[in-house]
């Protein structure tokens, strides 16, 4: 609701999701469906939604083809610094992480350490975090002020060391001299840059998503370490070693492609296998049965470094297929 509030009140058209629901079904697919449940909400506003991996790769080249953005958290830190590298420097930009009960705001670079004490940080990203802050808080026309002083500064060619250039820069200045000098652009705005222009708003109630109604136990993923790099010698002795079992092998995967059954034998396979195993048909779900199949395997001399319980949310599988099935 933010994204699109936030999108309305810089006049912007579009708001974009990225995530990678095409791996990542339950977590990211909740984060994609709840998207397209809001947008319905702003029929004014286009929506798109795009993979992170191939978004990413059209940001980094046509940045302005985007307005807004909304994504889970991970790809939302990457995208930051991107997006701000793009513009000059990860010193400019400034972040908000908001909440239902708290909210933070910050610069997107962190502390920056290893250049404490030294006046040369470029405290844009902070002053950004605050007019963030501002608008968040109802101060729009505060917010409105302090981003057209900090656009005049740098349109006037008062960049710190991270932005500075030769040719474009007019003067080179610390921390404390930047932060000076907008303070004295207070009142003004930029000639060349677009000005800051912010409409106050304020979120309605939250909307609460559709809850999960089904919940339901298929199988489990066991990833296992085994330097025998055929798939066919791992599927034997996990057939033998689930023979008991009312679970059945369903695939193997190395590095994300099936190799097992019918894999192709050119794949080049390294030592890390994922076993997928699913319930036969008519037998009793349980996880007790999980637990039992990973001793037989154990009992086979397989070594076990990690498994992955799979499950359907309303008859929808949470977890995704193998590349090749």
């Amino acid at each position: 609701r933010y994204a699109f509030e936030y999108a309305k009140s810089l006049g912007r058209k579009k708001v974009t999701c990225m995530t990678k629901d095409n791996i990542m079904k339950l977590t990211d697919g909740m984060f994609h469906k709840t998207f397209d449940e809001i947008s319905k909400l702003y029929p004014e506003i286009a929506t798109e939604h795009m993979i992170i991996d191939i978004g990413m790769a059209k940001y980094a080249d046509t940045p302005h083809n985007f307005d807004v953005i909304v994504t889970p958290n991970l790809y939302g830190d990457i995208i930051s610094d991107v997006a701000a590298q793009i513009a000059g420097s990860v010193g400019l930009a400034g972040s908000a992480n908001i909440g239902q009960t708290c909210s933070m705001f910050e610069a997107i670079h962190g502390s920056a350490p290893d250049i404490a004490g030294k006046s040369i940080a470029n405290p844009s990203g902070l002053i950004m975090g605050s007019v963030l802050m501002l608008n968040h808080l109802g101060f729009s026309e505060q917010a409105q002020k302090i981003e057209n002083a900090l656009l005049t500064t740098i349109e006037e060619g008062i960049h710190t060391a991270d932005i500075y250039n030769e040719q474009t820069s007019k003067e080179k200045v610390t921390t404390q001299q930047f932060t000076k000098a907008l303070i004295d652009n207070i009142g003004n705005t930029p000639k060349k840059l677009k000005p800051a222009s912010y409409k106050t708003f304020k979120l309605e109630e939250n909307i609460t998503s559709e809850s999960v109604e089904t919940k339901t136990l298929d199988g489990i993923d066991i990833f296992i370490d085994e330097n025998n790099r055929n798939p066919n010698f791992l599927a034997e002795k996990l057939m033998a070693a689930s023979s008991t079992s009312s679970l059945e092998l369903n695939m193997i995967t190395n590095r994300g492609v099936k190799v097992f059954p019918n894999g192709n034998p050119h794949t080049f396979c390294t030592d890390h296998w994922r076993c997928r195993f699913v319930f036969k048909k008519d037998v009793e779900v349980n996880s007790t049965e999980l637990i039992n199949l990973q001793k037989l395997i154990d009992n086979h001399g397989l070594n076990i470094i990690k498994t992955e319980n799979l499950y359907s949310f309303n008859d929808v599988p949470g977890y995704s297929l193998g590349q090749g099935q």
